[in-house]
Order: structure tokens, then sequence, then C-alpha cells
């Protein structure tokens, strides 16, 4: 399954690829160049589609628990000033996404949007200390029974130049399904309220829509 988001670069991947291959049949004579022209570009094609793919995950919801919203490396756990929102001290948890990561974004609980915001901004490198506050971002509250109001936010890095956000202020939304998509490598912030029990640990793989990685007291 290919993500929706990717359907324009893959049409325009997969076109630019059979030019490549037929061009090169056609123009270049020597065995070995027009194989590892035909090489390069099946392996453009195939970073492409790895790129998109949205492998389909069975969640069961559980209002108690915040599932990781996208996959990656866990590279921040710890209280910071929140000042956009709440504006208060809050518990940051940071996951870090490499350009081979699945990179759609999932709602990690359920729950109402209450506030949604884009920001636009630089493109320093995702686990720079400022590119929560600097980047590119878009800004989301979810109001959750049990934890109250959880914001996460998309941060695009020195490779990401597009992030997708569906979220809506008003929308109902459920836990594991897709909240956006972020343009290769990139960051995804969850600020939850001080306390908050933790699941995860400093460079572990969390996987989206399957990793806890906090529940309720």
């Amino acid at each position: 399954m290919f993500h929706k988001e990717g359907t324009q670069s893959i049409l325009l991947g997969t076109i630019f690829t059979a030019i490549v291959l037929l061009l090169s049949d056609y123009f270049i004579d020597t065995n070995w160049l027009k194989m590892a022209v035909q090489i390069v570009a099946l392996l453009l094609l195939v970073i492409i589609l790895q790129f998109f793919r949205n492998p389909k995950r069975t969640v069961i919801i559980n209002e108690n628990q915040i599932l990781a919203p996208v996959d990656g490396k866990v590279v921040v756990i710890e209280e910071v000033y929140e000042g956009e929102y709440f504006k208060d001290k809050r518990l940051q948890i940071s996951i870090f996404m490499s350009p081979i990561n699945v990179h759609v974004t999932r709602y990690g609980l359920s729950g109402l949007v209450k506030f949604s915001k884009y920001h636009p901004g630089k493109f320093l490198v995702a686990w720079h200390p400022k590119a929560s506050e600097e980047n590119e971002r878009t800004t989301i509250v979810v109001e959750n029974n049990s934890f109250g109001e959880v914001l996460y936010r998309q941060i695009a890095g020195a490779l990401a130049r597009r992030i997708v956000n569906y979220a809506e202020v008003g929308m109902q939304v459920v836990q594991g399904t897709d909240a956006g998509f972020i343009k290769f490598g990139s960051r995804v912030d969850i600020f939850l309220p001080l306390g908050t029990p933790i699941n995860v640990t400093l460079n572990e793989t969390a996987v989206g829509g399957k990793t806890v990685i906090a529940t309720k007291k």
C-alpha cells in the first residue's frame, strides 16, 4: 500500500524511469554503461516507492494509552516549557524519522481537535535543539477524555520541504488513523502533562500506531 500523498511523485518517478530505460536502450551502445544507467533509474524508483509506503496496521483503540504517531527513533524525553499553546511546562517526547522510515503521521490518541496551526520557518536538521521552534512546522492539540489536551508537532527537517496536516479544529479524530504526512527526514514532538507515565526509552525504535509511548496514571 502507498500513501495518497505519494501519487504524483510515484507517477512522475515511474514515467521518468520508463523514459530513461527506453532512451538508454536506444542511444547507449556500451552494455555496462547502459546497465548502470538503467539500474540507477530503477533504484531511484524503488526509493520513491519505499518512502511513500503506507503499511496497514491494526490498532487496538485504548483511551488510556497514547501511541507513537510515527515510525522512528526516540531522541528526546525531557521536561520543557511549551510556549505556543500551553505556556507552561510539559513532558516532551520527540521521535526522529530518517528518510527510510515510514513517513505517515497517525493520531496517537482519539479526541477532539482543539488547535491546528501551520508555521513557515527554517529547515534546520530535524534533531537540532531549535528545530521545534524555528523550523517549518504544524502544531496540533487533541483533547482526550483520559489525558486532557495533548499537543503534537510535525517538524520539517533539512530535507523535508512539505508537511501535510489533516487535522482541523472541531474534528473528532480516531487513534491510529492518518493525521498527515511529512516528506523526507523529519521529526514529531509530543507534549504531555507532567507526571505522565512513559513507556519508551531514549534511542528506542517506535512504530507508528503500535508502540505505546505513554499510559494513564
